[in-house]
């Protein structure tokens, strides 16, 4: 087998193992799911019950650097953090549920989700 695709089987080991983890903890809360990229940060509270996405906030909007900027760093990640709480908070979702996927949680991770609690959300 070769490296990619072992790198490629034990990510995708990863991303199942915390989302089982996260489903299991979750007792009905939405989601709070992150993504991130080498350019730009993603992050969206999702409802598992019913499959929709609540609210939604990215490096790609127009209020934080829009499509043509690279915005792939913790400053960034921290706003992306707060717009996401902001919008959650004003959609009614209080608490959240964190869920990192395959990314370790520092960095541009931990920035988000600490910007998120610093705005209000709950997780």
């Amino acid at each position: 087998m070769s490296v990619r695709k072992q790198l490629a089987k034990q990510k995708t080991r990863r991303r199942f193992r915390v989302r089982n983890h996260v489903a299991r903890a979750s007792q009905g809360r939405p989601r709070l799911s992150v993504f991130r990229s080498n350019r730009h940060m993603y992050a969206q509270v999702i409802d598992d019950v019913t499959g929709r996405t609540l609210v939604a906030a990215s490096t790609m909007d127009g209020s934080i650097g829009g499509p043509g900027k690279v915005a792939g760093n913790i400053e960034s990640a921290a706003r992306v953090g707060q717009l996401v709480a902001e919008r959650a908070i004003a959609a009614g979702v209080q608490s959240v549920v964190f869920d990192r996927g395959v990314f370790r949680y520092h960095g541009r991770i931990a920035a988000l989700a600490d910007a998120a609690r610093q705005a209000g959300l709950e997780f």
